[in-house]
């Protein structure tokens, strides 16, 4: 028995002494990180997962922080909000005013989840956009795709294996465990809200399990949801990388981007890593700081090509087959106006300056005309919105009206050719021309055009936006 147990020590030494020599021999092999290496990395992985991060942000708020403004349900329970946003909704940028949204945040560890959709009436747009922790769009439901009537849609995660059941009309993929769920219900205006609470009530969403009346499975594990970083900390702040290691816990890597998380590894950024911002040397501290800056100077120069109509939201948005892996596209879709749809479901025409070239401010008013046949052509509806820069908000005003949109045209005066002829800036046009007034702040500002489902006019080109022309009767004017 004793020259057994000897034996076994034995063995254990010798293995133990095998598998310490393979750690020395990999250490050796591993150059050591160096700061410009370091820099590199950080700008790549900030790029990488600067949607990832701030996607978590807004996700937290709306369904963790049960203390928060902001907060809307628990996970996998939908919220609907037969409301429009107003300046004092702050938790998503460039929000969408003029169709009162839906939100399901959807955790799919332990069974997937059955959406179910009512029957909508012909006329009214409607669309679920299915947003993964990438901030991928990776599917849709609604009038476009699959039309307004009602059907049950099955939502899985990425490790699901089942039968699909009977009555499914389609199996919705997530490539990560946590998704999100967006719904909006087109509103003909104020007096139509009613309406839409009526389409809102119908969306149902239920565990696998409760769709076939079985058992609950066993319940995925608590998460210890980690703070997450505030707008204006995620610019800077290295605990950016320890939430991104947190997220990436629950995205499985992707087999296009294995080498890139060998590379991002070096850093300790990744699933499992641990990432000490503490524990670094003063120059790689300092390298890694470099990167980020750099990931927002690449953001400066998108910035430049979007002002100059070069770079556009059809480039930005879509599933990962579209966007091709292009992650500082996909970090500038989060920045610019996260959860923006693929173009096929809307596109995002923006005005960043004026005909003249010149950033919009409210220092100055302007016009913007729809020539007779101009208007922006769409299956469902267009509509012009307004948004105070830095913080992509809306902006409070004594109309309190955001944005100028078709359900308002009847509303709208025309001019004498039939055309329309809007009026952007700070104060009132007058009394004769408010109907066509879209107030602005007295800073700067961006507009966005969204265009829900359009037509092939405006994605091939055919059609563009008119120019915002500086308005010389009030040119300079506060």
């Amino acid at each position: 028995m004793n020259n057994k147990k000897n034996a076994l020590v034995t063995l254990s030494a010798t293995l133990l002494a095998l598998m310490s020599a393979s750690f020395v021999s990999a250490a050796q092999q591993a150059p050591a990180l160096t700061p410009e290496e370091a820099r590199s990395i950080a700008k790549e992985a900030y790029v990488y997962g600067f949607p990832m991060v701030d996607h978590y942000r807004i996700q937290h708020a709306f369904f963790v922080d049960r203390a928060g403004a902001q907060y809307k349900a628990p996970w996998n329970t939908l919220h609907s909000e037969a409301q429009l946003f107003t300046p004092q909704d702050t938790a998503i940028q460039t929000p969408n005013a003029d169709t009162p949204y839906s939100q399901l945040g959807a955790d799919l560890r332990a069974e997937p989840l059955v959406l179910s959709m009512p029957e909508v009436e012909p006329g009214r747009y409607y669309a679920a956009q299915f947003v993964d922790a990438y901030t991928h769009n990776f599917a849709y439901v609604g009038s476009r795709t699959t039309g307004n009537g009602a059907g049950d849609y099955l939502l899985a995660g990425p490790d699901w294996k089942g039968p699909v059941p009977k009555g499914i009309k389609q199996v919705l993929r997530s490539e990560t465990e946590f998704a999100f769920v967006f719904y909006r219900t087109q509103l003909f205006g104020p007096q139509d809200l009613e309406a839409v609470r009526k389409v809102q009530a119908g969306f149902r969403v239920r565990p696998l399990s409760a769709y076939l009346g079985q058992p609950a499975p066993t319940a995925a594990p608590a998460v210890a949801f980690i703070q997450p970083l505030s707008v204006e900390e995620e610019r800077s702040s290295l605990d950016f990388f320890k939430i991104l290691n947190f997220l990436l816990g629950y995205c499985p890597t992707h087999p296009s981007e294995r080498e890139l998380m060998q590379r991002f590894a070096r850093l300790n950024i990744g699933a499992g890593q641990h990432f000490d911002p503490a524990a670094l040397r003063p120059e790689i501290r300092q390298a890694i700081e470099a990167g980020i800056g750099d990931a927002w100077k690449a953001q400066d120069q998108l910035q430049a090509l979007a002002a100059a109509g070069k770079l556009t939201s059809a480039d930005l948005t879509g599933d990962r087959a579209a966007l091709k892996n292009n992650y500082l596209y996909r970090m500038r879709a989060a920045m610019a106006g996260i959860y923006g749809n693929s173009k096929e479901e809307a596109v995002y025409p923006v005005y960043y300056q004026d005909a003249g070239g010149q950033r919009l401010d409210g220092s100055h008013a302007y016009v913007l005309r729809f020539a007779p046949g101009q208007l922006p052509p769409v299956n469902a509806f267009w509509s012009l919105t307004m948004y105070q820069l830095p913080s992509r908000l809306l902006v409070a005003n004594p109309l309190d009206r955001y944005l100028i949109n078709s359900p308002m045209l009847p509303q709208l005066k025309r001019d004498a050719d039939g055309g329309i002829t809007l009026y952007i800036q700070h104060a009132s046009p007058g009394k004769a021309l408010e109907s066509n007034w879209l107030p602005a702040p007295k800073g700067p500002f961006v507009i966005a055009m969204r265009l829900f489902w359009p037509k092939a006019a405006a994605l091939d080109g055919e059609w563009s936006k008119p120019a915002l022309q500086v308005n010389a009767a009030v040119a300079g004017q506060p």
